[in-house]
């Protein structure tokens, strides 16, 4: 009988000596330990999260990936898998297990160090909210108290429910529908029980148990898990059985992989909400619904992709990125290379005679010849063989084509950008800022101030129609000389083919884009009357020269500004404001912002039309523009695609598109803006630092076929759609020479539209015969000294 008491003391001692130290633990900590009931009002870090406009994720922003789930939408089974990995008795203990305690306590005294924590999920909750990581003795008490006061305070499942979306899970994942997003790309109520009880393997060491670092551990733990499930009766043989054969198929990939390739889009909204919340954009879990559609975004990244590729081959293969003489070299130098805009890096491995092998980050393939022809030398030698343009070891770039064959490609030198813009309202449809975001951050769409050259013209032909002038309005094509009266220095203005045509209707000067006309039409309506009509366009005043160079487009202006400047021409004279977001809503849907645009009238919108604002209520847009105005502009328009520089669109076969393609001096930039009813797009190529884009490249080169491919799926399966015509127009025979009123039997008259209070002049003999009036011929009147420069 004394043994066995002293075998009972043996016993007791350790636990009665636990409860003494809590006991006195918490009477001297527990005045300073934080009240539990914040709990009830816990509000966990999510990240904000960025939508195309059909719902789709352009990108997440935060430093944890969480997605608070309610226990009811949480799998029963990753319950269950949970519970029996890491607290079979979380049902039955009241927030501490003397057991698990005890046989931590054991291990320590045998090993000397701490080898399991004995913490129960309601200490991991007490812990993960209130305390930090460190293993003191301390911390621990803490960490008993507080667990202790939890399940006073709050339900187990409340408890279970903090647990599961604040854990922990590894690769930036906090909770179980993060995890089960990152590691196999789909909601955890979708997920499999092997892939559940991966998952709720987790918690007790996300990186020694990752199945993506380390997948035969996580298998190994995984099985354990499943095998626990089964002592405890939580699932049958074959449900064991059938989870213990499943694969471990967790896909790395799906860790940084946004639904659309969006990430200029994404940059902007980001920047946005940082201004309107602060720090707490990246924290408070807000849902950002963008303008943009993902079909049409996809069809932009596409077409600027392509258009820039097709540009770069024709001028050359610049060399390989580098060589790495060394095979053993290959993996590590691929490891630190990225896939920029959609071209994966390669190291050459071998070289044949009809094709290369190569490595890529995904494993090896082949380079046929055929598509390594294009690659001559920049000094213009064209290669015979593969071994003209690789040698083994080099770092290059492929394009991984549909079928999965390899295609040779290297990085663009020079940049783009496009953005489409809704006429109806200005809400952004697509934008892309530059060829790669990896490679360059800078979105060129809203930041790169660049001359617009004759895509400028448009403006400048406007106010001359506004200011009395018309299509049939004859101006000189002959050549100008200003000097400067301070310098002295003497500005002669040349067409892009340095010849002259004489007498030029502006309609035909519009869509030949002849630049000696456009400042003789900028003389007659004056420069300053000018600055003051492109405020119509929402043009920022301070970027345009007060000289007659604006007429050749020597602004410097963001692909976004003459985007929106078109707007007005598409939609019938309104102007209206390019915008991104359209609503904001907290974490619990809650909408916060919805935006309110200024929408054209019915009647003039597309009928790709706007979605009111959330409480039903339009702005109309500020008319600014006569509407026979922008009626005119665009049959002008139209004819710079279906006779001028913009041939190449007639390949859309459609007759309700206008624009106007744009080259600066040297071809340092190449622009294409151009619209139906529907959409506005504008087109910019050039290089970062200026350089000539090459002596044969022009707007109707480089811009104009990104253009193409672009609005090629944004126009499919829609009707064409113009601006209807506006009362107060006519419509009248001229002479297709002297633009005046046509005489019966003028050959070659044909008709002109006219505002009705500016019909065509009759022609009046001349002494010498010409048939020209003076309203309206256009000649600039004398050139007067004038600040060019």
């Amino acid at each position: 009988m004394r043994l066995l008491k002293l075998l009972s003391c043996l016993l007791l001692a350790p636990a009665l000596a636990l409860a003494l130290a809590v006991t006195g633990a918490a009477l001297c900590l527990g005045p300073s330990l934080p009240s539990v009931e914040s709990l009830r009002n816990v509000r966990m870090q999510v990240p904000l999260r960025i939508y195309s406009a059909d719902g789709e994720l352009i990108a997440e922003f935060g430093e944890m990936r969480r997605s608070p789930l309610p226990l009811a939408e949480i799998p029963q089974q990753y319950v269950d898998a949970l519970l029996s990995a890491d607290d079979d008795s979380f049902r039955e203990h009241s927030g501490v297990d003397l057991k698990s305690l005890m046989r931590a306590a054991s291990q320590l005294l045998r090993s000397g160090h701490i080898q399991s924590g004995g913490s129960t999920i309601t200490m991991q909750v007490a812990k993960n909210f209130f305390l930090s990581n460190e293993r003191k003795f301390t911390r621990k008490i803490n960490e008993i108290l507080l667990a202790l006061q939890i399940e006073r305070t709050l339900t187990k499942d409340e408890i279970l429910s903090l647990y599961v979306n604040k854990i922990y899970l590894g690769n930036r994942a906090y909770g179980v529908e993060a995890a089960a997003q990152v590691y196999y790309g789909k909601s955890i109520r979708d997920l499999s029980l092997g892939q559940l009880a991966m998952i709720a393997g987790l918690p007790k060491a996300p990186s020694r148990y990752n199945p993506i670092a380390n997948p035969k551990r996580a298998q190994e733990r995984r099985d354990w898990i499943l095998g626990r499930m089964f002592e405890l009766g939580k699932i049958s043989k074959p449900q064991l059985e059938a989870a213990l054969a499943e694969p471990v198929d967790a896909n790395a990939q799906v860790n940084v992989a946004p639904q659309l390739e969006a990430p200029y889009v994404a940059e902007m909204v980001r920047a946005e909400m940082v201004s309107r919340y602060g720090n707490d954009a990246y924290t408070e879990g807000f849902r950002v619904h963008t303008s943009v559609r993902s079909d049409l975004q996809r069809a932009a990244n596409s077409a600027l992709r392509e258009g820039m590729l097709e540009y770069d081959q024709r001028h050359g293969y610049r060399g390989a990125e580098a060589n790495i003489a060394d095979p053993a070299n290959w993996a590590a130098r691929l490891a630190t290379q990225k896939t920029l805009g959609g071209l994966e890096p390669a190291i050459v491995s071998e070289i044949a005679s009809d094709s290369i092998q190569v490595l890529t980050p995904s494993g090896p393939g082949k380079v046929m010849w055929q598509s390594m022809r294009w690659a001559r030398s920049t000094q213009g030698r064209t290669p015979a063989r593969p071994a003209d343009v690789v040698k083994t070891g080099d770092l290059i770039r492929v394009q991984r084509q549909g079928d999965g064959s390899l295609r040779f490609a290297q990085l663009p030198a020079a940049q783009s950008a496009l953005v489409s813009l809704r006429p109806a309202d200005g809400a952004i449809m697509a934008l892309v800022g530059g060829f790669s975001f990896e490679q360059s951050s800078y979105n060129r769409a809203v930041q790169a101030r660049r001359q617009p050259g004759s895509s400028f013209k448009p403006f400048v032909y406007s106010a001359a129609i506004d200011k009395g002038f018309s299509p049939a309005s004859v101006f000189d094509d002959a050549p100008l000389e200003f000097t400067d009266p301070w310098s002295g220095e003497v500005w002669r203005p040349q067409n892009d083919d340095g010849s002259f045509d004489g007498p030029l209707r502006m309609r035909e000067a519009l869509f030949r884009s002849r630049n000696l006309v456009s400042i003789r039409i900028l003389q007659a309506i004056g420069v300053d009357y000018a600055l003051d009509y492109t405020g119509n366009f929402s043009l920022p005043r301070n970027e345009l020269p007060t000289n007659f160079s604006l007429a050749l487009g020597t602004a410097n202006l963001t692909p976004m500004e003459i985007a929106r400047g078109y707007t007005v021409f598409a939609n019938g004279g309104y102007r209206v404001h390019e915008w991104l977001i359209e609503r904001i809503e907290s974490r619990d849907g809650k909408l916060l912002f919805s935006v309110k645009p200024a929408t054209v009238p019915a009647g003039q919108t597309a009928s790709n039309k706007p979605a009111p604002a959330a409480d039903g209520s339009t702005v109309q847009a500020e008319r600014v523009l006569d509407p026979r105005t922008t009626y005119i502009m665009t049959s002008m328009l139209r004819d710079v695609i279906r006779q001028g520089t913009a041939r190449k669109a007639l390949s859309l076969k459609r007759n309700d598109l206008a624009g106007k393609t744009g080259t600066t001096n040297d071809q340092k930039d190449s622009w294409f803006s151009g619209y139906n009813g529907d959409f506005v797009t504008t087109v910019w190529a050039g290089f970062d630092q200026p350089q000539s884009l090459g002596r044969t490249e022009y707007g109707g080169t480089v811009a104009l076929p990104i253009w193409i491919r672009y609005m090629d799926v944004a126009l499919d399966k829609l009707p064409e759609h113009m601006q209807p015509e506006p009362p107060g127009l006519l419509n009248l025979r001229i002479d297709p020479e002297t633009g005046l009123a046509a005489s019966s039997g003028t050959p070659g008259a044909f008709f002109e539209l006219f505002k009705k209070e500016f019909p065509p002049q009759q022609a009046v003999a001349t002494p010498e015969g010409a048939g020209f009036t003076q309203d309206n011929f256009g000649g600039a009147p004398t050139p007067v000294p004038y600040d060019l420069f």
